[in-house]
């Protein structure tokens, strides 16, 4: 009788660590930052299922230490050594299988995700998306035909990595700029190149993270789907200066997208400071020559667009440019 009350705590107690651990990985959503592209959702549904399974790990093995305390004490007195476990095949069987099928859960989880993410192309429809803010969708109807419309073809944009400044180049336009804007909604097809050393591009809020590996041309797609300014950052902290190594990125409303790209390109191209090749210019100040090998920082660039001190732009409000801010 004892035993199968021993067995109901059990099975009640793992029945309410499982509930607690499903009710923090729901609260883990709120830990992340603001979602601001259509792939946010898929990570954050992995992140939110991680923290849950952690939270039974965790729970389940405090949980085993306690139960332990409370019903396996020695009487008082009592030194003799505990059963030995050793060549137990229930208990190495139980740990052996449980973790494998749990990481192969996690995987395959991970890989479903992975897949969701890489099945949208640029000519899928968003009328199934969550667009916030009262937007309306930007791919009314399907093409009629094979070949994607020209609304639905992505803009190309270059994005140029280096130590320790980001360039971003719009051939079609042929503007360069040293923040990156992109319209709401609509696919963003970047082609990431390293000039140097290996960077990261990172975008918290977008939920995207891409190494960029010198020599190599990197594509890159994802929809940006919230009106609003963010922080560019590189991912790669390998030396000094890569912690500043960020840029403005405005996800605007078409016209706003527009209207930029108009005042952009009426623009002399204007060289833009890069603090750490300033720095490098002075006379350093040390004691002694280390012959470290040093790469050197890149020069300054000539831009289009280059950032102005503008306003903080609010994830709930467009960013439109004004003509004062621009003067």
């Amino acid at each position: 009788m004892l035993r199968i009350l021993e067995y109901i705590l059990l099975t009640i107690g793992v029945a309410i660590i499982v509930a607690i651990s499903y009710w923090i990985g729901q609260q883990a959503y709120s830990w992340m930052p603001v979602a601001a592209s259509t792939d946010a959702k898929q990570i954050d549904d992995l992140f939110s299922f991680l923290v849950w399974m952690s939270g039974i790990i965790f729970l389940g093995v405090v949980g085993m230490i306690g139960y332990s305390i409370l019903t396996c004490r020695a009487p008082k007195g009592d030194y003799r050594e505990g059963h030995p476990m050793r060549g137990n095949w229930k208990i190495e069987a139980a740990w052996t299988i449980t973790p494998v099928l749990l990481v192969l859960w996690i995987v395959g989880y991970s890989f479903y995700i992975y897949e969701k993410m890489e099945v949208a192309g640029p000519t899928q429809l968003l009328g199934d998306l969550n667009v916030p803010l009262g937007a309306e969708p930007a791919y009314a109807q399907a093409p009629s035909h094979n070949t994607p419309a020209p609304e639905l073809i992505p803009q190309t944009i270059e994005v140029t990595a280096k130590q320790w400044v980001w360039a971003f180049r719009y051939p079609q336009q042929n503007i360069t700029s040293n923040e990156l804007h992109l319209p709401v909604n609509r696919r963003a097809h970047l082609v990431l190149r390293s000039q140097d050393v290996l960077h990261g591009f990172y975008v918290p809020e977008f939920r995207i993270k891409q190494d960029i590996i010198p020599n190599r041309a990197i594509d890159f797609q994802f929809i940006p789907n919230r009106v609003g300014k963010y922080r560019l950052q590189d991912s790669q902290f390998s030396g000094a200066y890569f912690a500043v190594m960020q840029a403005d990125v405005y996800v605007d409303t078409p016209e706003a997208y527009a209207q930029w790209l108009t005042h952009a390109v009426s623009q002399k191209p204007i060289p833009v400071s890069n603090q750490a090749a300033a720095e490098h210019e002075q006379p350093p100040k040390r004691l002694f020559k280390t012959n470290w090998y040093t790469v050197l920082p890149a020069q300054s660039t000539d831009v289009n667009y280059a950032s102005r001190t503008l306003p903080q732009a609010s994830v709930e409000n467009p960013m439109i440019v004004s003509e004062e801010s621009k003067e």
